[in-house]
């Protein structure tokens, strides 16, 4: 349990550490320079250790290409978008509600079927959204909004759907097309690299660079490879051993606690107990959701073996 909190805690510090380097540089360059230098970084280490997974399988190259789009350049663009005017609690808060987007995604685009709790426990998820919108900064103020919500909350909510279909690509090319996991995020990460960088040339003032100070911007740049890409990923993996993704998925809904804490210390950020509300009131809502999950499993695996 104590890796669990920690990996979580990790997850929750790349919150604060993005909107630190955000002040020194705009979204899209900052995500193309993580992205293409963290792929550099599993490239080597494939080229080194596993070279036998350093081509990616025939066939994959349209799935990879939509990885890339997904799971890189449309979640990290609207969330580090997003970052710039919402507090790193708030944005994470948002961010963890990826498995509600995951169920609505699966119930629309795949067919899956949705019971009576599990629309329960998502209205409650959903309700418990609500005391965080009341909530708007100046910031978000000034960008405008639609409807309830603000365009910072927006850019985030489509990062977390982006991050959905991310990984329905990904859960592919591993499962469908044998293609390692590394190997995947190395291409991935060069296609939404790229494409950042490409578009932060055309959006960005590149004088000669759009960084304003190189020193604090490569350091959050290279914490967020470490903490990200290497740390968080083994990580879970090795978790994933021993919890069952259920587990996993139910108890990242602790990474927002973190963030608001982090936030507070390193970035004088102000926590209101509306945000503590929302999230006890969503915990709620993703637990009578995860039991109805484990519930259907369990009868699955009756029926399958009767």
């Amino acid at each position: 349990m104590p890796l669990v909190a920690l990996l979580y805690a990790l997850f929750a510090s790349t919150f604060t550490i993005a909107k630190t380097g955000l002040q020194y540089s705009p979204p899209l360059f900052f995500v193309g320079t993580r992205m293409v230098l963290g792929s550099v970084l599993i490239f080597s280490y494939l080229f080194f250790f596993k070279r036998e997974h350093i081509a990616y399988p025939p066939k994959t190259f349209t799935l990879i290409v939509l990885l890339g789009l997904f799971n890189i350049f449309f979640t990290n663009v609207f969330e580090f978008w997003g970052l710039q005017y919402l507090t790193s609690a708030k944005a994470c808060f948002l961010y963890s509600l990826a498995p509600f987007m995951a169920a609505i995604s699966s119930y629309f685009y795949l067919g899956e079927r949705m019971t009576g709790r599990k629309w329960l426990g998502m209205l409650i998820g959903f309700i418990g959204f609500l005391p965080v919108l009341s909530q708007q900064s100046g910031a978000e103020a000034d960008i405008g909004h639609f409807f309830l919500l603000s365009w910072a909350e927006l850019s985030v909510l489509a990062a977390a759907t982006a991050t959905v279909w991310g990984w329905i690509f990904m859960r592919r090319l591993v499962t469908d097309h044998e293609c390692h996991p590394l190997t995947a995020n190395a291409y991935s990460m060069i296609v939404g690299g790229i494409l950042s960088l490409a578009f932060s040339a055309g959006a960005d003032s590149w004088d000669p660079f759009p960084v304003s100070d190189w020193r604090p911007f490569l350091e959050c740049t290279i914490l967020l490879m470490i903490i990200s890409n290497l740390i968080c990923y083994n990580l879970y993996g090795h978790l994933l051993k021993t919890f069952t993704a259920t587990f996993m998925s139910f108890a990242g809904f602790i990474t927002p606690l973190f963030a608001s804490f982090f936030g507070w210390l390193f970035l004088g950020e102000l926590v209101t107990w509306h945000f503590f509300v929302a999230v006890g009131i969503v915990a709620t809502g993703l637990s009578i959701f995860y039991q109805e999950e484990l519930r259907q499993g369990v009868l699955q695996e009756a029926e399958n073996s009767s």
